[in-house]
């Protein structure tokens, strides 16, 4: 199908993207890489008066060190965080969840800032997100401000954006010795999204005890989320398969799972159980190094 008419914008700076969006209200919608929103067009689920696309606001592109961690701009494709050096060797959690992303030329095109601020349920980036406990930098005409990843997912294609925001930056901690990382998913086979996935982040003390634990989930609910009965179950504890075990059987305590065609809410229950248990495995061999 065709899209419906609309009038387009492509400002090359952040401060006329802003302007744009301060002034054209709720009749504009912003385009990066394009893979959610021009479906959405195309099929008629969705209309805009304006759309205007940032994918020229070179500005937004970078990954860099700062500050002890690793701050990326939100026009940053999943390929260039997947392949870039300072992110597999210092924040290898994120540059893992990013190759899994859809396919190749999704990667290509695809932006960490439209994923998240398109915030799909099955979207790969949430559970990364999250547990990395992540700060998200939205910007709009009359500043900026900093969103905790815990309090950026609201609700189904919510987030805690605000008319006229933009996110600008997404910043993720440089991971210490004696902490890893993994993220593992069950791809919808058609599209790659996650019909579960779990991002799992352990830091060890010297006597192999779990100090910290942060376990993000996506797929498995209307928005991702944490799983802190999870988390608390580790910590403090030794890093076994019994005690991994049993923090992961909390994975979706508290939480209502949903169904659909390609699983059940209680097969999604047990799947992310099951994935728990094997990121939390995985984060552990790689924190014992």
């Amino acid at each position: 199908m065709i899209p419906a008419s609309f009038e387009y914008h492509a400002p090359t700076s952040l401060e006329d993207a802003l302007k744009l969006l301060g002034n054209l209200g709720d009749g504009a919608k912003l385009l990066a890489g394009g893979h959610s929103l021009l479906p959405a067009l195309k099929l008629r689920l969705q209309s805009v008066d304006h759309l205007i696309d940032i994918g020229r606001v070179a500005s937004l592109r970078y990954v860099r060190e700062q500050g002890g961690k690793i701050a990326i701009g939100a026009l940053s494709t999943h390929h260039a965080i997947e392949s870039n050096a300072l992110v597999r060797d210092k924040c290898p959690l994120l540059a893992e969840c990013a190759a899994q992303i859809g396919d190749v030329q999704v990667r290509n095109r695809g932006t960490i800032g439209g994923s998240l601020s398109h915030a799909d349920p099955a979207a790969d980036y949430p559970a990364a997100i999250l547990a990395l406990e992540a700060e998200i930098d939205a910007t709009s005409a009359k500043g900026k401000r900093t969103i905790a990843a815990a309090d950026f997912f609201v609700d189904m294609l919510t987030t805690a954006l605000q008319p006229g925001e933009i996110i600008t930056e997404v910043r993720v901690p440089v991971l210490a010795k004696g902490t890893g990382g993994t993220y593992l998913k069950v791809p919808q086979p058609a599209s790659g999204f996650a019909v579960v996935g779990v991002a799992a982040l352990v830091t060890l003390d010297g006597s192999s005890q779990v100090s910290k634990a942060r376990i993000g989930v996506t797929g498995a609910a209307v928005k991702g989320y944490r799983a802190l009965e999870a988390e608390k179950a580790l910590a403090g504890k030794k890093s076994d398969a019994t005690a991994i075990k049993s923090a992961a059987a909390l994975a979706t305590k508290g939480i209502d799972t949903t169904g659909d065609i390609w699983a059940s809410s209680e097969y999604r229950a047990h799947l992310t159980q099951v994935y728990a248990e094997r990121a939390i495995t995985a984060a552990v061999a790689r924190a014992r190094g």
